[in-house]
């Protein structure tokens, strides 16, 4: 099959498109023809050599996320069968025409969804809705504040958030303000240097039960000034760096929560059960079009490099598609 390899780490450069051997599936899982994957921020820190694939597999394919067809399964595979559209998270391994993932980490593809397009839901929409329900305690009529909201785990969240009947407040720049606005966020504050913590103030002046920060750096004092008393932080990424001075007074005079989380280095069973609950309680909404995957652009295997570095210049808003199949 082929795959993109990375035998060094740096720019987008290293990245090759290569034939490699095709993986095997195993007892309990699926193989997947891939049909398309998607760009997320831990592949370019990955490709970087910041964020290793934890299970240490050579060659070393990057890829978190894929869409495909059910090529073979497993003999104790019971879920599945040939032909099936499915899509799904993996630790790494999804920027290949194949895929081998355990049988309940793989959701059905929704049948208004097209099949490339599917690709641009499993990753972002299980993290947002991990980081803001799950972990995040967020529930209808509670304020939550999202950072980089038009972002692929932004976009995803301002669409839970607005299905759970909560409400939902973004930073972004003012270029993608129009698109979150669209998508139903209530309030849309323009990021950092503008200062969006007194917007807010102004705008939810009890603060939020629920914040989601994909960016840390200078944003981490602020979520704290932010919070609601008893609300809670979820930490989902670190795009601005974690190494800053921050007011810990503030959580502990609030009572607050600061959760620190990711789903990629999670032992299969964590994986496992917040895939199926996702497949129990948000799935259905894609069918009757509450929610729905965000696209921004789409690339193909062999444009891998052009396609890292667009989401490098931050000029995406949604998920960035790579068409492998």
């Amino acid at each position: 099959m082929r795959a993109v390899v990375l035998h060094s780490y740096g720019g987008p450069e290293v990245l090759t498109v290569e034939e490699v051997a095709d993986p095997v599936a195993g007892p309990d899982e699926v193989l997947v023809d891939v049909a398309a994957t998607a760009l997320n921020r831990a592949d370019l820190l990955q490709r970087m050599g910041h964020y290793p694939d934890p299970r240490k597999v050579q060659p070393e394919i990057p890829g978190l996320e894929f869409a495909g067809t059910v090529a073979a399964i497993g003999r104790r595979v019971t879920m599945w069968q040939p032909g099936d559209r499915v899509m799904g998270i993996e630790a790494g391994g999804a920027y290949a025409e194949k895929i081998a993932t355990h049988e309940r980490q793989l959701l059905a593809i929704p049948t208004g969804i097209d099949l490339v397009d599917a690709a641009a839901i499993p990753e972002v929409f299980l993290t947002a809705w991990d980081a803001l329900v799950l972990q995040g305690g967020l529930s209808s009529g509670r304020w939550a504040l999202v950072h980089a909201g038009a972002s692929g785990v932004g976009t995803a969240a301002i669409q839970i958030a607005r299905a759970i009947g909560a409400r939902i407040a973004v930073t972004c720049s003012a270029g993608k303000a129009e698109l979150c606005r669209s998508l139903g966020a209530d309030v849309v504050l323009e990021r950092s240097p503008h200062d969006w913590l007194a917007d807010a103030g102004r705008a939810v002046p009890g603060g939020f039960d629920t914040v989601l920060d994909v960016v840390g750096g200078e944003e981490i004092d602020r979520n704290l000034q932010a919070v609601a008393p008893r609300g809670t932080i979820v930490q989902v990424g670190l795009l601005a760096g974690g190494n800053v001075q921050v007011n810990v007074g503030l959580l502990m005079g609030k009572r607050a929560k600061w959760v620190g989380t990711t789903l990629r280095a999670r032992p299969i069973e964590e994986k496992v059960t917040v895939t199926r609950r996702f497949a129990a309680e948000m799935l259905p909404l894609f069918d009757n079009g509450t929610l729905r995957p965000v696209i921004d652009r789409r690339y193909r295997l062999d444009e891998i490099t052009e396609a890292h570095r667009m989401m490098e210049s931050n000029a995406n808003a949604g998920k960035i598609l790579i068409v492998v199949g």
